[in-house]
């Protein structure tokens, strides 16, 4: 294998080769194009190394060999990535993409993830046992990420975000340890492992909390012409300000996709959604609200697993399209936010474009803001923005419209951001997203990472 990055030679590579158990690709190895693919078609980098490491070893060769070379490292779980940080050009990618097992103890209900799985097989893994980790709504998304910066979700009105449940971690620091973090040996690097992002080191193991929860969902997604969304996003405020904790809701502006889920007649028309997700299926008559906030062109709420439930918006996000991401949090869903929503969807690109209202409050409001590096605990709705491309000549059209329609719901907006679903937006936006939690969290980085060797991510530069 050779490479052409200056700083790195074949020789130090095979070193390196030495004892690796996982996979070691440069830019002159079959299948260098498809190591560097992410998710997100807009990201276009070119790193001298990927290292798929088959362990915890692999990962901690991997950094040391990085730091030996005087290369930048980035992190890579499983999943989406929109931001593009887990690439880095010129520099190790430390890869996780094989370390896929889930590990279910029952008895005790954890659960131990390994740093490359996705959801949709954590969400098999505890399901077969009667219980859940609180996680995001598409079964792509990776556990890694999602839960080192907060974790929106389906459960979370009852159960909390996905960090909330994070109660052991093994990792990889800047100076090679691995440590084992929880509440009793490092309760101040858990704390920042719960929402601080990918600061602090790489975690090669997750042991999560997990809950019961029933076979069956009452859950589904009800469709109403865009032209009637102003009157459905109020009934909707209505409603959903009195719901119970067991009701997670998402709103969703789109165009309907030609998929068999929907009816022809239905394909290409901008519709306003209401999804839903009931843990307590014998409650089903606060759901049928819903159906009075305008004339229904589509019904699919019923029983059914959760885990049919959380592959519901899988075909809405392939991977290989270009995103380009913007978010905030709303102080509420107020009359000039809804005119703002419906008018930006009335002229999203086609047919990709959408933007996605999830409810917040419950058991996610219920954690003290200081609980936990995630910030924002009191907005009761997070807005995600997705300006979506099928080639690159629409790259500038998607990006221009999503930044529109995020200007459009300042006058709204917290000032905060989900991490999550932040793309590459500079130091303050970063900021913005870990709120009152970031001055802490820089006193910690400069503790366990004070060269900042981990800051291809949102960053959370050292104190000095």
């Amino acid at each position: 294998m050779t490479s052409t990055s200056p700083e790195l030679h074949d020789e130090a590579v095979r070193q390196l080769a030495s004892g690796f158990a996982g996979e070691l690709i440069g830019p002159a190895s079959r299948g260098y194009d498809e190591a560097r693919r992410l998710w997100n078609r807009m990201i276009d980098r070119r790193p001298a190394l990927v290292a798929r490491c088959a362990d915890a070893r692999d990962a901690r060769r991997a950094v040391a060999f990085a730091r030996d070379h005087g290369l930048p490292i980035s992190v890579r779980g499983g999943g989406h990535n929109v931001s593009g940080s887990a690439l880095v050009d010129g520099g190790v990618v430390i890869d996780h993409v094989l370390r896929r097992a889930v590990g279910v103890d029952p008895a005790a209900r954890t659960v131990e993830v390994e740093p490359g799985v996705l959801l949709g097989e954590l969400d098999r893994a505890t399901a077969a046992h009667g219980l859940a980790v609180p996680v995001g709504i598409n079964t792509t998304t990776g556990v890694a990420g999602l839960a080192l910066g907060g974790g929106i979700g389906w459960l979370m009105r009852r159960d909390g975000l996905t960090c909330d449940h994070l109660i052991a971690a093994d990792l990889l620091t800047a100076d090679g340890e691995i440590v084992l973090v929880d509440a009793e040996r490092d309760p101040d690097l858990l704390w920042a492992l719960r929402g601080g992002s990918g600061n602090f080191g790489i975690v090669t193991r997750f042991v999560f909390r997990a809950l019961e929860l029933a076979p069956q969902v009452l859950a589904g997604l009800v469709l109403f012409a865009l032209d009637q969304g102003e009157a459905v996003l109020r009934g909707y405020r209505e409603w959903a300000a009195a719901l119970p904790d067991s009701v997670t809701s998402i709103v969703t502006l789109r165009t309907v996709l030609p998929v068999p889920a929907f009816p022809a007649e239905l394909h290409g028309r901008r519709v306003v959604g209401v999804a839903v997700c009931q843990t307590d299926i014998a409650g089903g008559a606060a759901l049928a609200p819903i159906r009075t906030f305008g004339t229904v062109l589509f019904d699919n709420v019923a029983s059914k697993p959760f885990v049919t439930h959380q592959a519901m918006f899988d075909a809405s996000v392939p991977a290989g399209l270009g995103y380009c991401w913007k978010s905030t949090f709303l102080r509420g869903l107020d009359d000039g936010a809804i005119e703002a929503l419906i008018e930006q969807n009335r002229i999203a690109p086609q047919p990709w474009s959408y933007t996605l209202i999830f409810q917040l409050g419950g058991a996610v409001a219920r954690v003290d803001s200081g609980a936990t590096a995630f910030a924002e605990r009191t907005a009761p709705f997070a807005v995600n923005i997705n300006g979506v491309a099928e080639s690159p000549a629409e790259d500038t059209r998607v990006t221009t419209w999503a930044r529109a329609t995020l200007d459009a719901l300042a006058p709204s907006s917290t000032g905060g951001v989900y991490v999550n679903f932040l793309g590459d937006e500079g130091e303050d936006r970063a900021r913005a997203a870990y709120g009152a939690a970031y001055h802490r969290l820089a006193s910690l980085k400069s503790r366990y990472d004070p060269a900042n060797i981990f800051r291809s991510n949102q960053n959370v530069r050292p104190a000095r």
